[in-house]
């Protein structure tokens, strides 16, 4: 089997409220690659508020699509390889991972079809279910809008959810969470999100105001490139602290892992350098006892959450729309059902491409 072809979109989808009050449109870059057997693998990466979309699909037309053309797909290691160290000169972090990743996905994809299997079985399966956390409660959002989302994941089956903490105020920060919890009951647990936007001081403070909620954990507290701050934050306060979606490679995490920066690692595979990355910081953070939850994405996610021992959550942020894909994965109790499918079981709806397509 041969790589033939590459074929590579931008695809821009409206949001709905009330996420739509902080993100009026995300953006995925796709990309099909195609191969002389008629087997394709779909890739795509997410870009949250559409951000850096044309770089991503720049680099990935012009710098990796190139080296994958005319190879064997099922190599896959070999490419990832061949990709990652294409460019001594760039990081593989940022727009350049976004790309990998996409590639990366796509020939998983290719793999699993040709197997006839799916991934999570493919890498030797744990569960076929997974529990979903419901996540959003931007600040933007009212009291009502936020509590309205909240229990609307949890009519769906949702037993987590998680929300932002971004008033500069902590107390109203905490009030926000309590009107949360009151709505949602006992038998839900919530999370909160901090987006790297406070210093060590500004979260020991906000923490303190946490600590009796029984908060499942406190995410992203500083800015993602300073690992040394993340654990001192994680050190000084009593509620365990989740990142990694910021984080790109196995390297970084083992960093995260050395200094106890976390006792929730989570890898956005969009971001961390596609499945075969991904796969080793899962297996990286079992080495060392901690959970794995990867972020947003949750319809590829699956298949890593399925194949890992220490996969705790999937994150589901609830903006798709209804003619993007062809069959989301299904919720039954909490969890989510991993696609039987081969491949990653993921493909877009007839029409959505020509739907959507912006570049």
């Amino acid at each position: 089997m041969k790589i033939t072809a590459i074929d590579s979109a931008v695809l821009r989808i409206p949001n709905r409220k009330p996420i739509a009050l902080d993100f009026p449109h995300h953006s995925l870059v796709i990309a099909h690659v195609r191969t002389d057997e008629g087997v394709t693998g779909l890739g795509y990466t997410l870009a949250f508020g559409g951000g850096g979309v044309e770089s991503i699909q720049t680099y990935l037309d012009t710098r990796l699509a190139p080296l994958l053309m005319g190879q064997d797909p099922l190599l896959v290691e070999r490419l990832w390889e061949r990709m990652y160290r294409a460019d001594r000169g760039i990081k593989r972090q940022g727009i350049a991972a976004y790309a990998l990743s996409a590639l990366d996905i796509a020939l998983w994809d290719i793999v699993g079809k040709a197997a006839g299997l799916p991934l999570y079985k493919l890498w030797g399966a744990v569960t076929d279910r997974v529990a979903a956390y419901g996540s959003g409660g931007w600040p933007s959002y009212s009291l009502d809008d936020l509590i309205g989302e909240a229990q609307a994941y949890v009519a769906r089956g949702c037993r987590y959810y998680k929300m932002k903490i971004h008033n500069p105020d902590p107390r109203a920060n905490r009030e926000r969470v309590l009107a949360v919890k009151k709505a949602v009951g006992d038998g839900v647990r919530l999370m909160v999100d901090v987006n790297q936007k406070l210093d060590v001081l500004g979260n020991f403070r906000q923490a303190r105001l946490l600590e009796d909620l029984d908060l499942v954990w406190y995410e992203e507290p500083v800015l993602a490139d300073d690992l040394a701050a993340c654990a001192e934050v994680a050190r000084g306060i009593n509620i365990p602290v989740a990142t990694g979606e910021n984080n790109y490679t196995r390297f970084e995490f083992r960093d995260l892992i050395e200094r106890g920066a976390a006792r929730y690692l989570m890898p956005d595979l969009c971001r961390a350098n596609g499945f075969s990355e991904t796969l080793k910081i899962g297996r990286l953070a079992a080495a060392h006892q901690l959970a794995v939850s990867p972020h947003v994405v949750h319809e590829l996610s699956l298949q890593v959450a399925g194949a890992l021992s220490n996969g705790f959550l999937v994150e589901w942020i609830d903006w798709v729309p209804e003619d993007l894909f062809a069959e989301m994965p299904v919720m039954q109790g909490g969890d989510f059902l991993i696609p039987d499918r081969p491949g990653h079981g993921v493909a877009l709806a007839p029409g959505a491409e020509k739907k959507y397509r912006v570049g």
